[in-house]
């Protein structure tokens, strides 16, 4: 539900803001003529809603960014293990060999893969 989601925010600020912005209807609703209660919980339900909408967009944006990030580091990783000679068997290799190896180690270096099944479980619900 809406608290499992709250909880899942990246940011502490994130969680703190919707978590004051859920409990803020305790503050309200005891103050309220019985005749604007109605308009005031579907007032609160609409804030609730845009703020947890702009959070997870936030949370989409920062799990592109980290999953970018994991897949370059893996293909680093990749590269060091792999490709960092620039003689082998004694000949030189050409620019464009090393620009094909690289290239090569980018689409094998099981990003794609490691991508695939570590994101559904940053993705929020």
């Amino acid at each position: 539900g809406v608290y499992n989601t709250v909880g899942s925010l990246h940011m502490e600020s994130w969680r703190n803001e919707m978590m004051d912005e859920i409990n803020r209807i305790n503050q309200v609703l005891p103050n309220i003529d019985h005749s604007q209660k109605t308009g005031a919980i579907q007032q609160w339900m609409r804030s609730v809603i845009r703020r947890l909408n702009h959070y997870k967009a936030e949370h989409h944006k920062v799990l592109k960014e980290a999953a970018t990030l994991l897949e370059l580091a893996l293909w680093k990783a990749n590269l060091d293990d792999k490709g960092g000679d620039d003689m082998r068997g004694g000949v030189r290799t050409t620019r464009g060999r090393r620009k094909r190896a690289r290239k090569e180690i980018c689409v094998t270096s099981g990003a794609s893969i490691v991508i695939k099944n570590v994101l559904p479980f940053l993705v929020l619900g």
